[in-house]
């Protein structure tokens, strides 16, 4: 019982470390009763409330405004990351003050953000009229291929290079 007890700790604590991407001041902003699901179906409704979201860019304009990317919503990680194998629930766009260059937030690349709700717009997509739900970036996060967050910062194995 002795042993159970301290190694019960460690792991408890190493599971307790996960690391967010976004700030605590801007999560303390999300409403958690607000998925982004909700939102798609009825943006106006939500109108001023702070999602957390993410997923994968599907492309990026930038006007002398501002920039605005679209993005194919994904599920998050337990670390914010945007899960890849997860079901996709739309695409929303991301509004943001400033030059978004199209090299780093170029298609494909993954991101989290929070943002609050601005309301809807419908433009052409695929031939049908698609209503995407507006997001005003607060803070946002691009993850990178080779980011550390990308894969579990502990492993557990047994002998050289043998791992479970």
């Amino acid at each position: 019982m002795r042993i159970i007890l301290p190694f019960l700790a460690v792991i408890l604590a190493l599971t307790g470390c996960s690391r967010h991407v976004i700030s605590k001041e801007a999560l303390l902003l999300v409403d958690q009763s607000v998925s982004f699901a909700a939102v798609s179906q009825n943006p106006g409704a939500f109108t001023g409330k702070f999602l957390l979201a993410g997923g994968s860019v599907a492309q990026v304009r930038n006007t002398p405004s501002g920039a605005e990317l679209e993005v194919v919503q994904l599920p998050l990680g337990s670390d914010d990351r945007p899960n890849e194998k997860g079901p996709s629930e739309g695409r929303f766009l991301a509004r943001a003050a400033g030059f978004l260059d199209p090299l780093i937030y170029k298609q494909g690349r993954l991101v989290t953000m929070v943002g609050g709700v601005a309301g809807s717009e419908t433009r052409p997509l695929e031939g049908i009229d698609y209503v995407y739900p507006i997001l005003d970036v607060r803070e946002l996060y691009v993850w990178r291929p080779e980011d550390p967050y990308a894969s579990p910062p502990v492993y557990f194995g047994i002998g050289v290079g043998v791992g479970f």
